[in-house]
């Protein structure tokens, strides 16, 4: 069935309760591999609750992290999920997560846009404390088979190429174990578990989530270029472009400009295949 676009965006907002404490941070962060050498101080501001700092990516899995799911049954949008690809994600931070916090998340279809041949819708979410705005989050759901409506083709996301050497280069491995261990903070896609549901999607074994790289990536700008300071970033945006495979090292370049890092992340045993594309961490 059709994208119904406009019953899609003049749907009211769905709003809901979310907790954290430090156990959940902590248990997102391990999942993006932090805690090694485990007594290095640079990794205990991830992992020991006496002095923990939270990285902004919690914001996607903050509550469970299912504002994607929930938005898929919005009004107007009846699709199949198999056609379902998660295109990009964006978090813009308003001031610091706290370790333990209590919030309402407000989320809404906030744009649909017709590619022709796929829709591309941008879920939006809000989430405040008693203390106002705390993030807002739009991740940007590609549909494949839903376009040709006659909508907005929306805006270009491309970012040009950056000029010259990156500033830095390092490489960070994923553990054999990481996605059975980052789907513990929400996504319990078997995709990233089950061996035989992975075949059934096309893939010879299972896959780490891609929210999962873009935190492991976040991670690795902060500690190498902010000076491991969370509280810096501003905001993060990225295009999913590829797939990484427990196991697999991720290559992650740097290149630094006023306010901005821009980063290329690509999976360094498949001959740099790129999996994250037109990233973007804005910082003080």
């Amino acid at each position: 069935m059709p994208i119904d676009a406009a019953k899609a965006l003049a749907a009211e907002p769905r709003s809901a309760e979310i907790t954290w404490d430090h156990k959940d941070i902590q248990l997102y962060h391990l999942g993006l591999g932090a805690g090694v050498p485990a007594t290095d101080p640079d990794e205990l501001r991830y992992t020991l609750e006496s002095g923990l700092h939270v990285l902004p990516s919690f914001a996607t899995v903050a509550g469970a992290g299912m504002g994607v799911v929930g938005g898929l049954s919005s009004p107007g949008i009846e699709v199949n999920l198999a056609a379902v690809l998660h295109g990009g994600q964006s978090i813009t931070l308003h001031r610091p997560i706290p370790v333990k916090g209590k919030a309402v998340t407000t989320s809404k279809v906030a744009a649909v846009y017709d590619k022709t041949k796929a829709a591309i819708l941008v879920l939006r979410t809000e989430v405040a404390d008693e203390d106002g705005p705390l993030w807002t989050s739009d991740a940007q759901i590609f549909v494949r088979g839903e376009g040709g409506f006659g909508g907005e083709r929306g805006p270009s996301t491309r970012l040009p190429a950056p000029e010259g050497e990156p500033d830095r280069t390092v490489e960070r491995p994923v553990r054999e174990d990481q996605a059975l261990l980052y789907r513990l903070s929400g996504d319990w896609n078997p995709l990233h578990a089950d061996p035989e549901f992975a075949k059934l999607a096309g893939f010879d074994r299972p896959i780490l989530h891609g929210l999962c790289t873009y935190g492991m990536t976040l991670k690795a700008v902060v500690d190498t270029l902010l000076g491991g300071d969370v509280s810096r970033v501003r905001g993060y945006s990225t295009r999913f472009t590829g797939t990484v495979f427990p196991g697999e090292t991720l290559r992650i370049r740097m290149w630094r400009s006023e306010g901005r890092v821009q980063v290329a992340v690509t999976a360094v045993e498949r001959d740099d295949a790129t999996v994250l594309a037109d990233t973007i961490v804005e910082h003080a």
